[in-house]
């Protein structure tokens, strides 16, 4: 029997039942791209997931009622503007671009998901979309996934694309996805937004199920500057056109189609946090020995959106103390600090709360000039672990925040 394989692309796969398109609307900036469309084949199933921010936007409740009443055919994404803090006037925006794209589909306006990013708290200049919407959706074609990549960033500094081929002993899947995301990203869904599409046939509950397990696996594993967006979406399609039988959690090609998908949303977070604003460092924060999942998660992310912690990431300082403090102050219940364990890449530097015998600081500072490396933290005996993964603060996050507007 053919063992299961999944292998990266070097470029985007197209998918079979996806058509994408790129355009520049004016909505902030002109002549920069700021508009994607995303064409969904007839027959296809979509999952999504969304931001927990209780002051979500109005292109997240009308995108969520959308996929609760009607089967997706269009999503409609622009950056530059979050439409997020607008009030009714935003819904009324957000739906006269589904209308409009609707028309120009041939499709119910509930068949269509808006999607937004940029600056929240000013009306969304929906005339703009509508007005780009014709040229749009006549551009659309199989291979706009790149373009689209690069359409949906902010103050991303690079386009976050990834495809995988899976081959199981029934068939050969794609799955490419897309996201974008450099600040306000902490996790409470995905705080971003990411859209991922594979041609396999999956029906829509399961797809939904997928969803929400892998966005909980990777994009909620993620933190940069512990803001949890208005805006944050992450929507997975199935178009089906591979053919064959449809997958289910009970089909023995499952486990390798899923972990394939899961390759693409771990890849796509991973690439948000190396992309954060200003980062010059990707750090894992690695916890384990928690009587629950719950309390690695607690202190990990103590540590991860440390201030005192990120800055020093930054200057490579080996300040271990900042992170015995922020897993001290984490809430986890019954921590004992006799049980608590440090390392910073290879080298140990505290063993039941007191540093190492021969502990030497330069070893440490070397590692932590590295781009990449993991602080692994042992806060009891249980058997539960966790990985968050978090960057550094530089002078650039602040510069790049002060003048997000200007």
């Amino acid at each position: 029997m053919r063992t299961p394989t999944i292998e990266r692309s070097s470029a985007a796969l197209a998918i079979p039942g996806i058509r994408l398109n790129t355009v520049a609307a004016g909505i902030r900036k002109t002549g920069r791209v700021d508009t994607v469309l995303i064409e969904i084949a007839p027959g296809s199933a979509v999952g999504g997931v969304f931001t927990l921010n209780v002051f979500c936007a109005a292109p997240v409740d009308i995108a969520r009622r959308h996929l609760a009443s009607a089967t997706p055919r269009l999503l409609v994404i622009n950056a530059g503007n979050a439409n997020a803090g607008t009030g009714t006037q935003g819904h009324r925006d957000a739906l006269a671009v589904c209308a409009a794209a609707a028309a120009g589909l041939d499709c119910e306006p509930t068949a269509v998901l808006p999607f937004s990013t940029g600056v929240i708290g000013q009306r969304l200049p929906a005339e703009k979309l509508v007005a780009a919407m014709p040229a749009a959706l006549t551009g659309l074609t199989a291979d706009g996934w790149p373009a689209a990549a690069q359409g949906i960033m902010t103050t991303d500094t690079v386009p976050k694309c990834v495809s995988v081929t899976i081959a199981t002993a029934a068939a050969s899947y794609r799955v490419t996805g897309i996201a974008k995301g450099a600040g306000m990203i902490k996790p409470d869904m995905a705080t971003m937004l990411a859209f991922i599409a594979t041609d396999a046939p999956v029906a829509r509950e399961d797809l939904q199920t997928l969803t929400q397990q892998l966005a909980d696996r990777s994009f909620n594993r993620i933190t940069i500057d512990g803001d949890t967006s208005t805006n944050d979406s992450c929507v997975l399609i199935a178009t089906g056109r591979a053919g064959g039988a449809p997958l289910t959690p009970a089909h023995p090609d499952w486990p390798a189609f899923a972990e394939g998908v899961g390759v693409v949303f771990a890849e796509l977070a991973r690439a948000i946090v190396r992309d954060g604003e200003g980062a010059t460092k990707l750090v894992a924060v690695a916890v384990d020995g928690g009587e629950s999942e719950q309390d690695c998660l607690r202190a990990a992310y103590a540590v991860a959106e440390s201030p005192l912690v990120k800055t020093a990431l930054f200057a490579s300082d080996p300040n271990w103390g900042r992170i015995l403090a922020a897993v001290g102050r984490s809430g986890v219940p019954s921590l004992r600090i006799a049980e608590i364990d440090i390392h910073i890449g290879d080298v140990p530097i505290v063993r039941g709360g007191e540093p190492v015998p021969g502990y030497d600081e330069t070893a440490v500072a070397t590692v932590m000039k590295r781009p990449e490396y993991e602080i692994a933290i042992r806060i009891g005996q249980g058997r539960a672990r966790c990985v968050v993964l978090t960057c550094d603060f530089s002078f650039d996050y602040v510069k790049i925040n002060a003048e997000y507007r200007s």
